[in-house]
């Protein structure tokens, strides 16, 4: 059995987009719980030269679309990074997993051999299409993810490896 681009990108990317929302949803609960703004966490961050809450799920959300635009030979959905609530982000996460989930099947045929280049701080990675995917966008979406599961558990937020892989 051949595994599918489309299941490797759109899918994966889907669901983990899927499981960082349901991480917000955990931390507003928190935040309520322990009677605080639920918005002291969106600029929370693990370390002071790495971007905050709300930055990693901007760019988790542009790093999962961008990356199957690429594979489709699609130009993306351009969303503007001005979230400053749990309720815009969660709508920025439902914007991009409507996108990813429209990209039919079809249009990644073939993508595993496409030649793509991608500007990164400065410079173009060149890759093809499956490495690209094996190598780059997968890790880097994962890192933004696990970067968010991470900032909201260090505040107290009662998330586990269940929450981080979700249910099947």
């Amino acid at each position: 059995m051949k595994i599918s681009m489309h299941a490797m990108s759109v899918d994966v990317f889907a669901r983990a987009l899927g499981n960082l929302s349901m991480f917000l949803e955990k931390g507003v609960a928190y935040a309520q719980q322990r009677k605080f703004e639920p918005a002291v966490l969106l600029t929370s961050r693990l370390a002071p030269d790495m971007f905050p809450l709300t930055r990693q799920v901007q760019v988790a959300c542009d790093l999962a679309k961008n990356s199957v635009a690429r594979l489709a030979a699609q130009e993306p959905p351009r969303f503007p990074d001005t979230e400053t609530s749990f309720e815009e982000l969660h709508a920025r996460i439902a914007r991009t997993v409507d996108y990813l989930k429209s990209i039919p099947a079809e249009a990644l045929e073939g993508a595993e051999t496409r030649d793509l280049k991608v500007p990164s701080r400065g410079e173009t990675l060149e890759f093809k299409g499956l490495e690209f995917l094996q190598h780059w966008a997968i890790p880097n979406v994962f890192f933004h993810v696990a970067t968010a599961y991470a900032i909201l558990r260090h505040n107290g937020v009662e998330l586990g490896k269940r929450d981080f892989l979700g249910s099947r």
